[in-house]
């Protein structure tokens, strides 16, 4: 204590032209002078300390900058239609009236490396069911979503809403492009029925 009130001493008659071995003398000899002049310099150091330590309630302006994006969020309805391509490396798939045969590999793909997560109805399993996913996705989300599932929840908007809402990361399966096809061929059929 006895240090503080020494600097503060020190700060205030800084200006007056007194010198530090003058205070320090003036302390080791247990001399204290002008004791109200300290109180009152003492007193100012603890209120701008917690002034600068954010004392007041009042939001600065850039707080109120940085919390305002914040509240603009946008939510991403998982059930609305999206025309978002995904991220990957499907970036035009082009489909013409449903192959039945494709559909037929799609389907054994499907069912060796996706029904123990999905449904082809609308109910959840471990991820969400898929009927109607072609009508609400885009074909090259889907199969990006099949070949490139950790890179989709971290980028794309609706994968990632639906990792948020499932809490389960999609698995990479091994998927090859061809099967990636396969199995949109056969979503597509089942989302006709």
């Amino acid at each position: 204590m006895s240090l503080i009130i020494m600097v503060i001493e020190f700060a205030s008659i800084k200006n007056s032209g007194a010198d530090l071995t003058r205070i320090l003398l003036t302390h080791k000899t247990g001399k204290m002078k002008n004791l109200t002049k300290v109180s009152i310099a003492l007193w100012m150091v603890i209120v701008t300390f917690i002034y600068a330590c954010g004392g007041s309630d009042k939001p600065t302006s850039t707080q109120e900058q940085t919390e305002a994006p914040a509240e603009q969020a946008t939510v991403t309805d998982t059930k609305a239609k999206s025309n978002s391509k995904g991220v990957g490396r499907f970036t035009s798939v082009e489909i013409g009236p449903i192959d039945h045969d494709l559909a037929a590999k799609g389907e054994a793909v499907f069912t060796s490396k996706c029904a123990a997560c999905h449904k082809t109805t609308a109910d959840k399993v471990v991820g969400p069911g898929l009927k109607n996913i072609t009508n609400i996705r885009e074909p090259e989300w889907i199969m990006n979503m099949i070949t490139n599932p950790e890179e989709m929840t971290k980028k794309d908007p609706v994968a990632k809403a639906l990792f948020e809402e499932h809490l389960v990361q999609m698995t990479f399966q091994n998927v090859s492009d061809d099967e990636a096809r396969q199995i949109l061929e056969f979503l597509r059929k089942n989302d006709s029925q």
